[in-house]
């Protein structure tokens, strides 16, 4: 199972780290952390070095009910800092978080190698066709709504089958515009509820189906440090534990604040699969 990143194919048989970069003022945990350049070049150095295989850049926060930006802030907040980070590490691997195609295209212009979309083209009818001119990897999410309004759409008939039919839904669509490298993602934490997040945990090796990687977004979010009625900030023990599942039932990319222990979980799990009789 590969993916063409900038002519370099990548191998997603076994697990891959995407290293997280917000350059927004607020993300629920590390908003406003990354302003200057000398803060950004030193995560993205540790990132990499730790093991990141991607690093996944984001300038529209799209925690529950953040606040809608401009394309043009948006592009403000991710353009430079592409520029700055292939200057000083040419080869990194860039995924830009975005839903807007004009954000899309820019940043591909730029260097960005692969774009992650939590709306899968229904935030901008644009994207699957600016995906395909570009012709790079594809990051679909599974989202109701949009970030300001999801948390009110949480209600499905049975969440696991209607996941499976928008996915299927989708990849036909994306396919049939000749994009090629998609990566699907459930989208924890976006328009479901935390029991709804532990159903889908349970029930993600149901999405290999697809024959597609599968990335999965569990890093310090709500439905691990509410159970454990903690934070953010004391949620790596508990999002560690979540990715160990997450490998067992399937993920190829997880993506992650916390790349080094992300990175050993990934060895850890790959150990135990190597050895199972």
């Amino acid at each position: 199972m590969t993916i063409n990143c900038k002519g370099e194919l990548v191998d997603l048989t076994s697990p891959k780290v995407m290293g997280i970069l917000n350059l927004t003022p607020d993300s629920f945990f590390d908003g406003g952390k990354y302003k200057d350049e000398g803060s950004i070049l030193a995560q993205i150095e540790y990132m990499l070095t730790h093991g990141a295989t991607f690093i996944d850049m984001g300038a529209y926060s799209s925690r529950p009910g953040a606040e809608h930006v401009t394309e043009e802030e948006e592009l403000r907040r991710m353009i430079p800092v592409i520029d700055l980070v292939l200057k000083k590490f040419p080869d990194t691997l860039i995924s830009v978080d975005t839903f807007r195609s004009k954000v899309a295209s820019e940043s591909i212009e730029h260097g960005a190698g692969i774009i992650n979309d939590i709306a899968a083209g229904n935030l901008d009818d644009a994207m699957f066709a600016t995906i395909a001119k570009y012709q790079v990897p594809y990051i679909m999410m599974h989202m109701k709504g949009t970030p300001q309004s999801m948390q009110k759409e949480a209600v499905y008939d049975n969440l696991i089958n209607d996941l499976r039919y928008y996915f299927s839904e989708k990849i036909q669509e994306a396919t049939s515009k000749k994009i090629n490298d998609i990566i699907i993602d459930p989208g924890f934490g976006f328009a479901k509820t935390t029991a709804q997040n532990y159903t889908l945990l349970s029930h993600l090796n149901m999405f290999q189906t697809f024959g597609l990687p599968i990335l999965i977004g569990l890093s310090r979010k709500s439905m691990i440090y509410k159970i454990l009625e903690s934070s953010p900030q004391e949620a790596l023990n508990g999002t560690t534990a979540l990715h160990t599942v997450a490998l067992l039932k399937g993920a190829n990319i997880i993506r992650a604040h916390d790349v080094k222990e992300t990175v050993e979980c990934v060895k850890l799990v790959e150990a135990l699969k190597a050895n199972t009789l």
